[in-house]
């Protein structure tokens, strides 16, 4: 019996080891709208900038992208022209879209050696579209807003959601979230990472507001907020609305000790496990 014990013991000892042991890295998040321009934090940077290295990977099983090396950019890459390093080695992205969503690496190489651990840097973007392919909208016609969050495809969204207590909402130009129990407005969540808000225009929707959060933690973390004005046809009977998306995002980054995108995926399993060993020592131990 003493045995059986000992040995279960010995598996739990294990396993924990496994579960702790899961590499933690001192990762930053930076959220932010579309359009919008962004700097992604080099927190490994040596004096000379001239050993920074980034690497960009939006799938787990794709190769890395190398965009800076050696200090100088790669001008052989897609989205080159909107990129520039920093002098304090960060990266600088202009008109951010959906696709620059991931995964990037700061490292610094010296002598053809790599200094150091990999700075991670998650970017994560908010998009935030209209159903309507026109600006103007007539009084009495039904548009749908849809907000989209894009990041690291190497981590299913819906794990981002958990993991990261991430959640996009729908709120009025008071502040107030809005619910599917609001009579004007029809909210739907086609996927764990989307939202769309429809809503009929009305002639007294000037200056209205529409906005879409996302928070991280209950921390605002970037918006974008569609306004209607009127048009500027002169017409008293004009009742077109023009809908004006605007984006704003903190400007501040998270950066604390956030579990490896593998740790996120292998958590839930190795939970499994451990409780499974932990049901064993209640067995065997209290026979």
């Amino acid at each position: 019996m003493a045995d059986k014990c000992h040995l279960c013991l010995l598996g739990l000892i294990f396993l924990s080891s496994l579960h702790t042991g899961s590499s933690a890295v001192n990762e930053t998040s930076v959220f932010i709208s579309s359009g919008e321009n962004v700097s992604l934090p080099c927190n490994n940077a040596l004096s000379d900038c001239k050993s920074t290295t980034w690497n960009y990977e939006r799938f787990r099983d794709s190769a890395a992208v190398e965009l800076i090396a050696g200090g100088i950019k790669k001008t052989d890459i897609e989205k080159h022209e909107r990129l520039s390093l920093g002098s304090d080695c960060s990266l600088n992205i202009n008109n951010v879209s959906k696709r620059d969503g991931g995964l990037y690496f700061c490292r610094q190489y010296v002598n053809n050696l790599q200094q150091g651990t990999d700075a991670r840097v998650y970017l994560h973007v908010l998009r935030v579209s209209s159903s309507s392919s026109q600006t103007e909208i007539s009084a009495g016609r039904s548009v749908t807003f849809s907000c989209q969050f894009y990041s690291y495809a190497g981590v299913t969204c819906g794990d981002w959601i958990r993991s990261e207590r991430i959640e996009l909402f729908w709120v009025n130009q008071a502040g107030d979230k809005l619910t599917r129990s609001e009579s004007r407005y029809q909210i739907s969540a086609p996927g764990q990472c989307i939202i769309s808000l429809t809503t009929t225009i009305l002639n007294e929707d000037e200056n209205r507001e529409w906005r879409c959060n996302v928070t991280q933690r209950n921390q605002l973390q970037t918006s974008t907020t569609y306004t209607g004005k009127s048009s500027d046809d002169e017409s008293e009977n004009s009742d077109l609305t023009t809908l004006t998306p605007v984006s704003s995002s903190n400007s501040e980054t998270t950066s604390r000790q956030t579990p490896t995108a593998a740790d996120i995926q292998g958590s839930s399993s190795l939970s499994h496990i451990s409780s499974l060993s932990l049901h064993c020592f209640t067995l065997v131990c209290h026979k």
